[in-house]
Protein backbone atom coordinates (compact mmCIF):
# COMPACT_ATOMS: atom_id res chain seq x y z
CA UNK A 1 0.00 0.00 0.00
CA UNK A 2 0.90 3.83 -0.89
CA UNK A 3 2.15 5.36 2.08
CA UNK A 4 0.54 8.73 2.19
CA UNK A 5 2.73 11.82 3.62
CA UNK A 6 1.34 14.65 6.13
CA UNK A 7 0.79 17.76 4.53
CA UNK A 8 2.02 20.97 6.58
CA UNK A 9 -1.42 22.34 5.87
CA UNK A 10 -4.01 19.93 5.65
CA UNK A 11 -5.97 18.44 8.34
CA UNK A 12 -6.11 14.71 9.12
CA UNK A 13 -8.29 12.91 11.10
CA UNK A 14 -9.44 8.75 10.72
CA UNK A 15 -10.64 6.40 12.99
CA UNK A 16 -7.75 3.32 14.39
CA UNK A 17 -8.93 0.29 15.55
CA UNK A 18 -6.46 -1.27 18.32
CA UNK A 19 -6.45 -5.34 18.22
CA UNK A 20 -5.47 -8.01 19.32
CA UNK A 21 -6.65 -10.94 21.84
CA UNK A 22 -7.32 -10.25 25.54
CA UNK A 23 -4.53 -9.26 27.64
CA UNK A 24 -1.85 -8.10 25.48
CA UNK A 25 -1.41 -4.48 26.45
CA UNK A 26 -4.44 -2.28 24.03
CA UNK A 27 -5.81 -0.40 26.80
CA UNK A 28 -2.19 0.28 28.05
CA UNK A 29 -0.81 1.40 25.25
CA UNK A 30 -4.18 3.85 24.52
CA UNK A 31 -3.62 5.20 28.06
CA UNK A 32 0.05 5.91 27.31
CA UNK A 33 -0.98 7.46 24.12
CA UNK A 34 -3.19 10.02 25.60
CA UNK A 35 -1.16 10.84 28.55
CA UNK A 36 -4.02 9.63 30.69
CA UNK A 37 -5.81 7.09 32.17
CA UNK A 38 -9.47 5.90 29.95
CA UNK A 39 -8.99 2.59 29.36
CA UNK A 40 -9.02 0.45 32.70
CA UNK A 41 -6.39 -1.88 32.98
CA UNK A 42 -5.68 -4.87 34.74
CA UNK A 43 -3.93 -8.45 34.63
CA UNK A 44 -6.71 -10.44 33.78
CA UNK A 45 -7.80 -11.47 30.45
CA UNK A 46 -10.76 -9.86 28.57
CA UNK A 47 -10.94 -6.44 31.17
CA UNK A 48 -12.31 -4.64 28.26
CA UNK A 49 -15.51 -5.23 28.16
CA UNK A 50 -16.90 -2.50 25.75
CA UNK A 51 -15.18 -0.27 22.60
CA UNK A 52 -14.08 2.94 23.66
CA UNK A 53 -13.55 5.91 21.56
CA UNK A 54 -9.45 7.78 22.89
CA UNK A 55 -9.24 10.81 21.14
CA UNK A 56 -6.04 12.64 20.40
CA UNK A 57 -5.61 15.87 18.58
CA UNK A 58 -2.01 17.72 18.07
CA UNK A 59 -2.15 20.11 15.45
CA UNK A 60 -3.31 19.29 12.18
CA UNK A 61 -3.70 15.55 12.99
CA UNK A 62 -6.66 14.00 15.29
CA UNK A 63 -6.39 10.72 15.29
CA UNK A 64 -9.40 8.64 16.84
CA UNK A 65 -8.60 5.23 18.67
CA UNK A 66 -11.03 2.47 19.25
CA UNK A 67 -10.03 0.64 22.09
CA UNK A 68 -11.61 -2.77 21.42
CA UNK A 69 -12.45 -6.13 23.80
CA UNK A 70 -9.67 -8.77 23.00
CA UNK A 71 -11.07 -11.57 20.87
CA UNK A 72 -10.51 -14.95 21.56
CA UNK A 73 -11.96 -18.31 20.04
CA UNK A 74 -14.16 -19.43 23.07
CA UNK A 75 -17.62 -17.84 22.94
CA UNK A 76 -19.65 -19.93 25.93
CA UNK A 77 -21.56 -17.62 26.81
CA UNK A 78 -23.67 -14.22 25.51
CA UNK A 79 -21.30 -11.88 27.31
CA UNK A 80 -17.95 -13.81 25.25
CA UNK A 81 -20.62 -13.09 21.68
CA UNK A 82 -21.32 -10.03 22.61
CA UNK A 83 -17.06 -8.78 23.09
CA UNK A 84 -16.30 -10.32 19.89
CA UNK A 85 -19.32 -9.03 17.91
CA UNK A 86 -17.84 -5.64 19.61
CA UNK A 87 -14.27 -6.10 18.79
CA UNK A 88 -15.19 -7.68 14.65
CA UNK A 89 -17.72 -4.80 14.32
CA UNK A 90 -14.90 -2.17 14.61
CA UNK A 91 -12.45 -3.62 11.88
CA UNK A 92 -14.95 -2.98 8.92
CA UNK A 93 -14.95 0.39 9.41
CA UNK A 94 -11.66 2.61 10.75
CA UNK A 95 -8.86 3.60 8.55
CA UNK A 96 -5.90 1.89 10.54
CA UNK A 97 -5.71 -1.52 12.19
CA UNK A 98 -3.10 -1.92 15.12
CA UNK A 99 -2.99 -5.34 15.55
CA UNK A 100 -1.16 -5.69 18.81
CA UNK A 101 0.89 -8.95 19.82
CA UNK A 102 3.07 -9.56 22.63
CA UNK A 103 7.44 -9.68 22.07
CA UNK A 104 8.11 -13.35 20.89
CA UNK A 105 5.31 -15.16 21.43
CA UNK A 106 2.92 -16.13 18.67
CA UNK A 107 0.09 -18.10 19.79
CA UNK A 108 -3.64 -19.76 18.12
CA UNK A 109 -4.86 -16.73 19.46
CA UNK A 110 -2.78 -14.91 17.14
CA UNK A 111 -3.06 -16.47 14.16
CA UNK A 112 -6.84 -16.90 15.06
CA UNK A 113 -7.53 -12.53 15.68
CA UNK A 114 -5.35 -12.15 12.01
CA UNK A 115 -7.48 -14.61 10.13
CA UNK A 116 -10.37 -11.61 11.20
CA UNK A 117 -8.21 -9.28 9.53
CA UNK A 118 -7.78 -11.06 6.02
CA UNK A 119 -9.97 -9.42 3.80
CA UNK A 120 -9.81 -5.29 5.25
CA UNK A 121 -8.81 -2.92 2.98
CA UNK A 122 -7.10 -0.34 5.73
CA UNK A 123 -3.71 -0.82 6.03
CA UNK A 124 -2.58 -3.01 9.28
CA UNK A 125 0.27 -2.16 11.47
CA UNK A 126 1.14 -5.01 13.56
CA UNK A 127 3.08 -3.65 17.21
CA UNK A 128 5.03 -6.26 18.96
CA UNK A 129 4.73 -5.29 22.83
CA UNK A 130 6.67 -5.81 25.61
CA UNK A 131 9.85 -5.75 23.58
CA UNK A 132 11.82 -4.89 26.43
CA UNK A 133 10.94 -8.02 28.22
CA UNK A 134 12.79 -9.76 25.43
CA UNK A 135 15.52 -11.15 27.35
CA UNK A 136 18.00 -12.31 23.88
CA UNK A 137 17.92 -9.23 21.44
CA UNK A 138 18.98 -11.56 18.70
CA UNK A 139 16.14 -13.51 18.56
CA UNK A 140 14.42 -10.54 17.76
CA UNK A 141 15.08 -10.10 14.43
CA UNK A 142 14.13 -13.79 12.93
CA UNK A 143 11.09 -13.32 14.61
CA UNK A 144 10.00 -10.19 12.37
CA UNK A 145 11.09 -11.84 9.08
CA UNK A 146 8.43 -14.65 10.61
CA UNK A 147 5.73 -12.19 11.60
CA UNK A 148 6.56 -10.48 8.27
CA UNK A 149 5.60 -13.95 6.28
CA UNK A 150 2.34 -14.12 8.10
CA UNK A 151 0.55 -11.19 6.13
CA UNK A 152 1.60 -7.85 4.56
CA UNK A 153 1.73 -5.51 7.32
CA UNK A 154 1.96 -1.89 6.38
CA UNK A 155 4.54 -1.48 9.46
CA UNK A 156 5.71 -3.48 12.10
CA UNK A 157 6.61 -1.31 15.30
CA UNK A 158 8.14 -2.85 18.12
CA UNK A 159 7.36 -1.16 21.36
CA UNK A 160 6.73 -1.14 25.80
CA UNK A 161 3.02 0.34 25.99
CA UNK A 162 3.93 0.13 29.66
CA UNK A 163 7.20 1.81 29.27
CA UNK A 164 6.39 3.88 26.65
CA UNK A 165 9.15 2.95 24.77
CA UNK A 166 8.96 3.63 21.08
CA UNK A 167 5.23 5.10 20.87
CA UNK A 168 5.82 7.91 19.75
CA UNK A 169 7.24 6.53 17.00
CA UNK A 170 4.12 4.31 16.52
CA UNK A 171 1.94 7.10 16.52
CA UNK A 172 4.36 8.83 13.25
CA UNK A 173 3.28 5.76 11.29
CA UNK A 174 0.12 5.75 12.30
CA UNK A 175 -0.46 9.53 11.15
CA UNK A 176 1.01 8.77 7.62
CA UNK A 177 -2.02 6.47 6.96
CA UNK A 178 -5.28 8.62 7.93
CA UNK A 179 -6.87 10.21 5.52
CA UNK A 180 -7.30 13.63 4.89
CA UNK A 181 -10.17 15.38 6.14
CA UNK A 182 -11.59 18.05 8.76
CA UNK A 183 -11.37 16.65 12.62
CA UNK A 184 -14.65 15.24 13.91
CA UNK A 185 -14.49 16.25 17.73
CA UNK A 186 -13.46 19.29 19.20
CA UNK A 187 -9.71 19.48 19.60
CA UNK A 188 -10.43 18.79 23.66
CA UNK A 189 -12.59 16.15 23.60
CA UNK A 190 -10.50 12.97 24.53
CA UNK A 191 -13.24 10.26 24.77
CA UNK A 192 -17.09 9.53 23.45
CA UNK A 193 -17.82 8.08 26.75
CA UNK A 194 -20.22 9.53 29.43
CA UNK A 195 -18.34 10.13 32.83
CA UNK A 196 -21.12 7.85 34.56
CA UNK A 197 -19.59 5.44 32.27
CA UNK A 198 -15.45 5.82 33.05
CA UNK A 199 -16.80 5.75 37.14
CA UNK A 200 -18.41 2.30 36.42
CA UNK A 201 -15.46 1.09 34.69
CA UNK A 202 -12.70 2.37 37.42
CA UNK A 203 -15.11 0.59 40.21
CA UNK A 204 -14.71 -3.03 38.21
CA UNK A 205 -10.76 -2.12 37.54
CA UNK A 206 -10.52 -2.45 40.89
CA UNK A 207 -12.66 -5.45 41.57
CA UNK A 208 -10.63 -7.08 38.05
CA UNK A 209 -7.29 -5.82 40.17
CA UNK A 210 -8.32 -7.09 43.75
CA UNK A 211 -10.39 -10.00 42.81
CA UNK A 212 -8.95 -11.54 39.62
CA UNK A 213 -7.68 -15.16 40.91
CA UNK A 214 -10.86 -15.24 43.05
CA UNK A 215 -14.09 -14.10 40.49
CA UNK A 216 -14.68 -14.47 37.02
CA UNK A 217 -14.35 -11.28 34.65
CA UNK A 218 -18.47 -11.49 34.58
CA UNK A 219 -18.89 -8.64 37.01
CA UNK A 220 -21.24 -5.66 36.27
CA UNK A 221 -21.19 -2.25 37.48
CA UNK A 222 -23.69 -0.02 37.16
CA UNK A 223 -24.31 3.09 38.08
CA UNK A 224 -27.69 4.69 39.85
CA UNK A 225 -26.46 7.94 41.37
CA UNK A 226 -24.29 10.68 39.64
CA UNK A 227 -25.21 14.08 40.63
CA UNK A 228 -23.61 16.99 41.73
CA UNK A 229 -24.11 18.67 44.85
CA UNK A 230 -22.10 22.01 45.96
CA UNK A 231 -18.61 21.12 45.34
CA UNK A 232 -18.94 16.98 46.02
CA UNK A 233 -19.87 14.49 43.18
CA UNK A 234 -21.87 12.10 44.74
CA UNK A 235 -21.69 8.62 42.78
CA UNK A 236 -23.73 5.52 43.90
CA UNK A 237 -23.00 2.02 41.81
CA UNK A 238 -24.24 -1.10 42.09
CA UNK A 239 -21.71 -4.00 41.62
CA UNK A 240 -23.66 -7.59 39.70
CA UNK A 241 -22.39 -10.66 40.35
CA UNK A 242 -23.89 -14.07 39.26
CA UNK A 243 -24.18 -15.80 42.97
CA UNK A 244 -24.29 -15.22 46.42
CA UNK A 245 -21.20 -16.64 47.03
CA UNK A 246 -19.65 -14.14 44.99
CA UNK A 247 -21.31 -11.52 46.53
CA UNK A 248 -19.74 -12.60 49.80
CA UNK A 249 -15.94 -12.82 48.47
CA UNK A 250 -16.55 -8.78 46.75
CA UNK A 251 -18.08 -7.60 50.36
CA UNK A 252 -15.18 -9.50 52.35
CA UNK A 253 -14.76 -10.34 56.19
CA UNK A 254 -16.54 -7.47 57.63
CA UNK A 255 -16.83 -5.19 54.60
CA UNK A 256 -12.86 -4.80 54.31
CA UNK A 257 -12.89 -5.99 51.28
CA UNK A 258 -15.60 -3.74 49.84
CA UNK A 259 -14.38 -0.50 51.33
CA UNK A 260 -10.78 -1.00 49.87
CA UNK A 261 -12.67 -1.42 46.50
CA UNK A 262 -14.05 1.42 47.13
CA UNK A 263 -11.23 4.13 48.83
CA UNK A 264 -9.02 3.02 45.22
CA UNK A 265 -11.55 3.93 42.99
CA UNK A 266 -13.01 6.85 44.73
CA UNK A 267 -9.18 8.30 44.43
CA UNK A 268 -9.04 7.51 40.76
CA UNK A 269 -12.52 9.34 40.29
CA UNK A 270 -11.38 12.41 41.94
CA UNK A 271 -7.92 12.56 39.74
CA UNK A 272 -10.55 11.76 36.54
CA UNK A 273 -13.20 14.06 37.55
CA UNK A 274 -10.80 16.88 39.81
CA UNK A 275 -13.30 17.29 42.05
CA UNK A 276 -14.14 15.04 45.38
CA UNK A 277 -16.33 12.45 44.93
CA UNK A 278 -18.32 10.91 47.69
CA UNK A 279 -18.61 7.01 46.73
CA UNK A 280 -21.20 4.77 47.86
CA UNK A 281 -20.84 0.87 46.64
CA UNK A 282 -23.26 -2.22 47.12
CA UNK A 283 -23.75 -5.41 45.59
CA UNK A 284 -26.52 -7.62 44.10
CA UNK A 285 -27.16 -10.99 42.69
CA UNK A 286 -28.40 -11.31 39.52
CA UNK A 287 -28.07 -15.10 38.45
CA UNK A 288 -27.00 -15.79 34.94
CA UNK A 289 -26.52 -12.01 33.60
CA UNK A 290 -23.84 -12.52 31.80
CA UNK A 291 -25.89 -15.59 29.51
CA UNK A 292 -29.12 -13.22 29.44
CA UNK A 293 -29.07 -10.85 26.21
CA UNK A 294 -31.86 -9.02 27.67
CA UNK A 295 -30.08 -8.58 31.05
CA UNK A 296 -26.76 -7.32 29.08
CA UNK A 297 -28.76 -4.68 27.11
CA UNK A 298 -29.71 -3.17 30.30
CA UNK A 299 -26.32 -3.33 32.08
CA UNK A 300 -25.34 -1.44 29.07
CA UNK A 301 -23.64 -3.91 26.36
CA UNK A 302 -25.02 -2.27 23.66
CA UNK A 303 -23.31 -3.02 20.44
CA UNK A 304 -22.57 0.48 19.93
Amino acid sequence: MTERAITASGERCGYVAIVGRPNVGKSTLLNHILGQKLSITSRKPQTTQHTLLGIKTESSIQAIYVDTPGLHQHQKKAINRYMNRAASSVIADVDVIVFMIERMQWTDEDAWVLERLQYVKCPVVLVINKVDQVDQKEDLLPHLQFLSDQYHFADIVPLSALQGHNVHQLEETIARYLPMGEHFFPNDQITDRSERFLAAELVREKLMRQLGSELPYQIAVQIEQFTQQRKILHISAVIMVERDSQKAIVIGRKGERLRSIGKEARLDMEKLFDQKVMLNLWVKVKKGWSDDDRALKSLGFDDR
